[in-house]
């Protein structure tokens, strides 16, 4: 690890973003296709384009529209639109780190008013950093953990050592081949978190990684943030893990 990264926020870009996620009151710029600009890829009703408002220095920001339909979450797609999403946005994070361009990519996505997003509509994020390697911040502990389900094609498990704090599920697989099952168990997480965890949680993260010839999605439940995570670093983990383990396999695996 090489320390503490910062990037530098554009502040007048990010205060002229238009913001509904939790007002409904403000018309979403995603739902009119008419209007959309700097579109880079389409297959179908998925979107590959410039963001409008790239609020960090020194750094390419895309955005991935997932669906024509605003107030639809992944939970529900359709099998074929899921792993033709995970497809796609993999494909192009895939582009942008081959082109050598730039020190890192970063593929991520936010959902809901705990997740640090702006826009309700569905959609993911990437951003080629000119200047700073993330995989620096890493380490292979935040990655491993208690094994949910395992087969040759991919594996799921509960962080032991969560890279933040609490929850965090990591979907693995090997080989760039099993892109499909990564979408199928990456949506039955994303499920049980909005709809059987044991808290009421309506907020989650996406994020994806290159790690040691693996591809991985982190899935995080958000709640609000732990003064302990942000005033000291300490980072909290549950005592009920073999409970969250014991009921995600019971009613997904």
């Amino acid at each position: 690890m090489n320390g503490d990264k910062y990037i530098n926020f554009l502040y007048s870009i990010g205060a002229s973003k238009p913001n509904n996620i939790n007002k409904s009151d403000i018309s979403c710029p995603f739902c009119d296709r008419s209007k959309l600009s700097n579109i880079l890829d389409e297959d179908e009703n998925i979107i590959l384009l410039k963001n409008k408002y790239p609020t960090l220095e020194n750094s390419l920001q895309l955005v991935i529209i997932e669906s024509d339909k605003c107030d639809l979450n992944m939970s529900f797609y359709s099998k074929e639109h899921i792993r033709k999403l995970f497809d796609f946005a993999i494909k192009h994070w895939f582009k942008l780190r081959e082109s050598n361009k730039f020190k890192s990519v970063i593929l991520y996505k936010n959902h809901g008013p705990l997740s640090g997003g702006s826009l309700k509509h569905p959609h993911m994020q990437i951003i080629g950093l000119n200047d700073i390697d993330y995989e620096d911040t890493l380490k292979d502990i935040y990655f491993r953990g208690n094994i949910i389900h395992k087969n040759k094609h991919c594996e799921i498990n509960l962080s032991d050592k969560p890279l933040t704090c609490f929850t965090e599920f990591n979907v693995i697989i090997k080989d760039i081949k099993d892109i499909d099952y990564l979408a199928d168990n990456v949506q039955k997480v994303v499920h049980y978190i909005l709809n059987n965890y044991r808290s009421n949680c309506d907020s989650f993260n996406l994020f994806f990684y290159c790690w040691h010839e693996e591809i991985i999605c982190k899935i995080t439940p958000r709640f609000v943030t732990s003064p302990l995570l942000l005033g000291y670093s300490l980072k909290q983990v549950p005592n009920n893990n073999d409970e969250t383990i014991d009921s995600i396999k019971k009613l997904y695996f």
